[in-house]
């Protein structure tokens, strides 16, 4: 989920406002069909999860410790009820209550994360752990067996403590230390997943991670630690995709994608240089390098964070330069693009300096804002904005070559309500969104709502439900209960359409 609120836009489209009207929860979200009304056949219907949200079992058969456990232990004041998933919805021991759940719903796909300190408690070979794997195995089989395709993100925040002692993803070390991981799992696992997403919204880890100091693991080095965690996490997925195409490719015949978050941008007044500069320092920061046909970081990150250095009398520029060599690995790096998408907002180009200096905010140089007519979720960031979904996989489609995207993440959160219609305007408005997508020629294959049960919500804690199954966190058991939202998308799966609320 997001943890850090990035910014992205679209050039050339003109502001448009939602359709806001009475609704039980005071909410509703429409948004014009187009064409067809049904979804292609070969369409992925599925939910989300990731494992520390939703595993617990944090300290059991060999699992080591996440920076995220030492963060929700040593900080509890910094989450909002101060929670942690040290239990959390105990899928661990609890996955045949969710695979009921993924049966009841008929998806198509499940988007589940791997821990990887369950696999390496040290992060490193060494410490390789037998009884994580077999946890895995055994959900990749019963999903298997229960016609669910299994798509597996590698990374979702949950970096062992121990690497983190080596300055995590700060040290280049990293490159080596995921790649020898994801070997771990691609010869595990590799016969049975042919989807895999390498890391899961690499800035939601890294600008707050590593500039701001709010998550774990709290380093306030804005502007430099930052560039350095993006520019290691690039490299390492690029270098764990060469590997499979070159170890693995021919005899597992998967794919491998990283899930980017992303917002779309809108502006007012039609500041082309606005918008396409919040879509080069954000969309773009990750997508440019692997996507476009020059590769290589966008060109006004570049520029603008060069210039500024040398204002800083710094020797060279903050961003890490991609050289020949990895500029090559990096291109074409990935079979698709996944997307979390969440929200949208409005851009103009700052009119004071914004945030510290050096910073990423003050090399971005906007500010990004909401338009006061959207409607707005529990989170203070989530404002109902179905078009900005349809307007950046059209904007995906023109810039980088219509590759294939799989919507790996999108969903509402709210109080827990069983009668959730707020979320089902907003899931529905939003697959609306990307059949109209699909319906003017953009390749998405895929849509996944997050989530497929309530879970830990990084600082929110359990605070902001997000599953369309609630769980009962107060009982031993943690059952699972169906929301209105499930049987209206078990509706939509069945169909290949969406039908009237």
């Amino acid at each position: 989920m997001w943890l850090f609120a990035s910014f992205f836009a679209a050039i050339g489209i003109l502001a448009t406002t939602i359709n806001v009207t009475e609704a039980k929860f005071d909410y509703h979200c429409n948004l014009t069909a187009k064409g067809n009304p049904k979804f292609p056949d070969n369409f992925s219907f599925g939910v989300s999860t990731s494992a520390y949200q939703i595993e617990g079992a944090w300290n059991e058969d060999g699992r080591g410790e996440s920076i995220w456990d030492e963060f929700t232990h040593k900080f509890p004041d910094m989450m909002d009820d101060r929670s942690n998933a040290d239990v959390a919805a105990d899928s661990y021991h609890r996955f045949d209550q969710d695979l009921a759940a993924l049966k009841e719903l008929k998806v198509n796909h499940y988007r589940f994360s791997i821990a990887w300190p369950r696999i390496y408690p040290t992060g490193d070979i060494s410490s390789k752990n037998q009884k994580g794997i077999d946890y895995y195995n055994k959900v990749i089989d019963k999903l298997i067996a229960n016609g669910i395709t299994p798509i597996v993100t590698l990374f979702h925040y949950d970096l062992p403590s121990e690497i983190q002692k080596f300055g995590g993803f700060a040290n280049p070390l990293i490159i080596n230390m995921f790649v020898t991981y994801a070997i771990e799992c691609f010869e595990n696992f590799g016969d049975r997943v042919k989807i895999w997403n390498t890391f899961n919204e690499p800035i939601d880890y890294c600008k707050p991670g590593y500039a701001d100091a709010n998550y774990p693991p709290q380093i306030n080095a804005h502007g430099v630690a930052d560039y350095l965690c993006m520019d290691h996490t690039l490299k390492a997925h690029a270098a764990a995709y060469r590997t499979y195409r070159s170890r693995f490719y021919e005899k597992q015949r998967g794919k491998i994608g990283m899930a980017l978050n992303s917002r779309f941008f809108y502006s007012h007044t039609n500041d082309q240089e606005a918008i396409s500069r919040g879509m080069q320092f954000n969309l773009g920061f990750l997508s440019h390098p692997i996507f476009s046909k020059t590769g290589g970081y966008p060109p006004a990150m570049v520029e603008t964070i060069h210039s500024n250095s040398l204002k800083e009398g710094r020797i060279s520029s903050r961003l890490p330069r991609l050289d020949g060599k990895w500029k090559e690995i990096i291109k074409g790096s990935a079979d698709f693009l996944g997307l979390n998408y969440y929200t949208s907002r409005y851009i103009k180009r700052a009119s004071e300096p914004m945030g510290e200096n050096p910073s990423w905010d003050r090399d971005y140089d906007c500010d990004a804002y909401p338009d006061e007519t959207w409607v707005r979720g529990k989170p203070f960031w989530l404002y109902c904005v179905p078009e900005g979904l349809e307007d950046i996989l059209k904007y995906i489609r023109d810039q980088y070559g219509n590759p294939e995207v799989i919507i790996t993440e999108n969903g509402w959160s709210d109080d827990g309500d069983l009668e959730d219609d707020d979320r089902i305007h907003f899931i529905k408005s939003h697959m609306q969104a990307a059949l109209n997508a699909v319906n003017d020629g953009c390749n998405v294959t895929g849509y996944t709502v997050w989530s497929l049960i309530d879970n830990f919500e990084w600082q929110r804690g359990y605070t902001n439900k997000f599953g369309l199954y609630a769980v009962n966190l107060n009982s031993p058991n943690k059952e699972r209960t169906p929301r209105k939202s499930a049987k209206y998308y078990r509706k939509v799966i069945e169909t290949k359409t969406l039908p009237s609320i």
